[in-house]
């Protein structure tokens, strides 16, 4: 019998806390409202010794691996015979996953045996970044592994209309449903703008703060980035680059010797930093959803980005932000240049797309997980009551 009151939710996650990324950015509030609204939620998932941040939600650490190729990240090579037990003494009402690993392909399984749905969630276009690391020939057995991933889920959430259609084709039914993202606007915000700051910098009054913001990885568009910075550079445009993040390609923006690279960020700084910029450059293609081209329109900043479905998604273009053509530094450097060449536009742009992210509440974002939570316990009941008994 369903509780309605009270939930149950064992999640695994392939990176709940040991690097802050968009994924477990949006896993750790859904678990904070989860909570909040009296559901106990367990999370498994691997962990490091130096975690980004503290996680929310009781973290059940699952012995990992290091990757060899990229280092910083972890990976499970199954649920141990400890953590199966652990689900199984939680009986959970149903299971969560959210990254198509081994974990979460066992983690599926396990909720076959205990006979409670699984929902799965999407977070990142992995086939996205074969081509980046010259292993596109990997792409068809990627493909057909997230086919069977996501069509033995009982639901899937995306998290943007596109993707939800897109996974209705995969699945070949309806059962897939909007798990949009949140932005705290307080933290994201123009008044953390600060020219003091600038200035100490060496950045004068005249000169335009060009912002990359994000992990520093390939597939990231980082490359595309500090082309479009010599652009603009070369043509004599006044453009500074500011790269907000850290990652393993870091040692590309060497390319860049005027660049500032703040590494990574967290707190006051990381929301002066964002809204001291005057334009953000977004290249990636690989989002899910752009959580952090959300989080630079609630700073008031204008938006270049490219033209990818999740910032199509966030981007109404030419009003909130400009979209350009995938993989062109040329068309990235003139939007930039336009923008330049019209501060008003620019201007306008970045206080547009501040209001329209009042539209991204992460309650409201966790409030519709919670809700297809619901429907799917209730359709995973009717379907359980209405097979044949066999004699």
């Amino acid at each position: 019998m369903i509780n309605e009151e009270r939930l149950r939710v064992a999640l695994f996650s392939g990176n709940y806390n040991y690097l802050r990324e968009g994924a477990n950015q949006a896993l750790n509030q859904l678990v904070g409202y989860l909570e909040r609204r009296g559901h106990e939620v367990r999370v498994y998932s691997p962990v490091t010794g130096t975690p980004a941040f503290e996680p929310r939600g009781t973290l059940i650490p699952v012995a990992s691996v290091t990757l060899p190729v990229r280092t910083e990240f972890q990976l499970a090579l199954g649920i141990p015979a400890a953590i199966r037990r652990d689900v199984e003494r939680f009986a959970p009402d149903l299971i969560h996953v959210s990254t198509p690993d081994i974990l979460c392909t066992r983690a599926e399984t396990l909720a076959q045996k205990l006979e409670v749905p699984v929902i799965a969630s999407l977070h990142t276009r992995f086939t996205s970044y074969f081509e980046h690391y010259g292993i596109a020939w990997l792409r068809p057995l990627a493909d057909a592994h997230l086919r069977r991933f996501y069509r033995r889920a009982s639901c899937v959430l995306a998290p943007t209309p596109d993707l939800v259609e897109e996974m209705k084709r995969l699945r070949g039914d309806d059962r897939v449903a909007l798990w949009s993202r949140g932005v705290d606007r307080d933290f994201f915000n123009p008044s953390r703008r600060d020219r003091d700051w600038r200035r100490s910098l060496g950045w004068k009054s005249d000169d335009t703060v060009a912002l990359f913001f994000g992990r520093l990885v390939v597939e990231k568009g980082i490359d595309i980035y500090i082309e479009t910075i010599r652009i603009l550079q070369n043509k004599g445009r006044k453009v500074r680059p500011l790269v907000v993040g850290a990652g393993p390609a870091a040692d590309h923006l060497s390319a860049l010797p005027d660049a500032i690279l703040t590494g990574h960020l967290d707190g006051p700084g990381l929301a002066r930093a964002v809204a001291s910029a005057d334009i953000m450059i977004h290249p990636s293609l690989t989002e899910a959803f752009g959580n952090v081209v959300l989080e630079g329109m609630a700073s008031g900043v204008a938006i270049v980005a490219s033209d990818a479905p999740s910032s199509r998604a966030l981007i109404d273009p030419g009003k909130t932000g400009l979209l350009c053509a995938p993989n062109s530094p040329d068309d990235l450097a003139e939007a930039v240049a336009r923008l330049i060449d019209d501060p008003d536009e620019c201007n306008c742009i970045g206080h547009a797309a501040r209001k329209a992210s009042e539209a991204y509440s992460w309650d409201a974002a966790s409030s519709a997980v919670e809700a297809a939570y619901r429907l799917t316990l209730q359709q995973f009941a009717r379907r359980a009551t209405s097979v044949p008994m066999t004699a």
